[in-house]
């Protein structure tokens, strides 16, 4: 595993801390997957490609998904933020900021 993912050196983190970092590098990649399929669905003219990208870009919303919620389950805080924003209606920075004030109290 390439060691530029982390900003200390990495036989000084745990093992639980270095699963993180992998899960957290796993989150990104999916991201910028479902970006990269999101640019080539949007100017692929044929429609067979394209339903096999968005096939494929759904693929990566699962991925995406499952490795958020594996985040989520490790991490009380963040879940507590993401309960608080996600899946509402209403004003997304206010959300936030309610849900920055529900986090701090979680800890």
């Amino acid at each position: 595993m390439p060691e530029n993912q982390y900003h200390e050196p990495p036989d000084e983190l745990s093992a639980e801390t270095r699963t993180f970092a992998r899960m957290i590098t796993s989150l990104v990649e999916e991201a910028e997957a479902i970006g990269w399929y999101e640019q080539r669905i949007s100017v692929e003219p044929d429609k067979d490609a394209r339903a096999i990208m968005e096939s494929a870009q759904q693929e990566e919303f699962k991925h995406f998904a499952m490795d958020l919620e594996y985040l989520l389950r490790r991490t009380p805080k963040w879940r507590v933020a993401c309960r608080g924003v996600l899946f509402h209606d209403g004003d997304i920075v206010e959300l936030g900021e309610r849900a920055e004030e529900a986090e701090a109290g979680a800890g």
